[in-house]
């Protein structure tokens, strides 16, 4: 099992979470799509669902309020939280290199610290500065997270920015022509994707989340079953078989049954 037990190295995507209008059927549905235990959480926490997989944390699930008076709920979307060091100077970062605060740093009990933002083309992230809680502690296992994506359309604004603001090394991923890697730590931790003509305009930049399964196919099954949609159907590709797909809620997020990796001899 990829539990994770060290702290994720600064530039590392550490948290994924969920905003829904309905909290308990966000929990319903996940619980029964990756086998998920999740309960809503204390009002202290604004009711923040912990989801666990075999006991450990894998991703949060809360409800989507209004911001203030006369505003309407945010959207119903997966978020991707990048591990910082040091939330305060990462928010200096950002918006000294073009970026936005959406929720300025605030403490999460003695968690850790966050922070939401936009990059420089509005795709939304989340930054995290661990305290007792690190982030996810298990990944890359059917049920959790496996892989975390930005797609953009302006790649180059993108490879400007997130080196200066957040320290992620971006460079183009060895046999593609327009992938890219996403380095921290010393390691690959995510990818970025321009957005193209297959792309409809209307589509704005974001962040994706992975999370593995055992097979894409059956998992999209149970999805539309329990009344998800299929953006994109399952298909092969490099690291395994992957579809794109959206809860009943709208949320967006892909499956991937990755190819299995041979150890070295």
């Amino acid at each position: 099992m990829p539990e994770v037990t060290a702290p994720y190295a600064p530039g590392t995507p550490c948290w994924v979470d969920l905003m829904a209008p309905d909290q308990q059927a966000a929990l319903d549905f996940y619980r029964d799509l990756f086998g998920w235990q999740g309960e809503i959480g204390p009002p202290e926490f604004g009711g923040y669902a912990t989801c666990e997989l075999h006991g450990k944390p894998v991703a949060g699930i809360m409800s989507a309020q209004p911001m203030g008076e006369d505003q309407p709920a945010p959207p119903t979307v997966w978020t991707t939280y990048i591990a910082s060091a040091d939330t305060d100077a990462t928010a200096r970062a950002i918006t000294e290199n073009g970026g936005t605060i959406v929720f300025p740093a605030d403490d999460v009990s003695t968690l850790g610290r966050m922070l939401i933002a936009a990059d420089p083309d509005g795709a939304v992230f989340g930054v995290w500065q661990a305290k007792d809680f690190p982030g996810a502690q298990i990944v890359n296992e059917p049920g959790a997270v496996i892989w975390n994506e930005l797609a953009t359309w302006e790649p180059d604004r993108a490879r400007e920015f997130y080196p200066a603001a957040l320290g992620i090394g971006i460079s183009l991923m060895e046999g593609f022509e327009d992938y890219f890697s996403l380095d921290a730590g010393g390691r690959t931790v995510g990818g970025m994707r321009p957005q193209g003509e297959e792309t409809p305009k209307e589509v704005p930049s974001h962040w994706l989340t992975y999370f593995a399964v055992d097979d894409a196919d059956s998992t999209v099954d149970a999805l539309v079953r329990a009344g998800g949609t299929v953006l994109q159907p399952a298909f092969d590709m490099p690291a395994g078989r992957m579809a794109v797909v959206q809860d009943p809620q709208g949320a967006v997020f892909a499956v991937l049954k990755p190819v299995p990796i041979t150890p070295p001899a």
